[in-house]
């Protein structure tokens, strides 16, 4: 009886072209997510790459990796830095409404709260 996995080598041979087929995958959706995700980009200049990663995906992936690596890198750092600038916006409020608290009790004086609010928004 002829199966489809024979023997180990078999096996690994089906599991390597998993591997790849879910790694072009991954590839194609993250070109198509940055794509729809770019703002700069006019809405013929999508409708072209969307076209050309529909009808030739591989081959289009490929392009626009080589393209638009660049811009993508850069809007992933900057989505990446978008919690960061707003976690410090909101500690340095924090910092600086605690500090406005200590000030009205009395606890600390006029100059170390224009100190603190100095530190929090350097």
């Amino acid at each position: 009886m002829d199966s489809i996995t024979n023997d180990f080598g078999d096996v690994l041979l089906w599991s390597f072209w998993f591997f790849i087929w879910i790694a072009a995958f991954i590839v194609w959706f993250r070109c198509l997510f940055d794509l729809f995700g770019d703002h700069t980009l006019s809405g013929w200049g999508k409708a072209g790459w969307a076209a050309l990663l529909i009808f030739v995906p591989w081959v289009g992936a490929l392009i626009y990796l080589i393209a638009r690596s660049r811009s993508m890198n850069e809007r992933q750092l900057a989505e990446a830095s978008e919690p960061q600038a707003a976690s410090t916006s909101s500690s340095a409020a924090d910092q600086i409404t605690s500090a406005k608290a200590l000030l009205d009790s009395g606890a600390i004086t006029q100059s170390e709260f224009e100190s603190v609010k100095a530190k929090a928004l350097a």
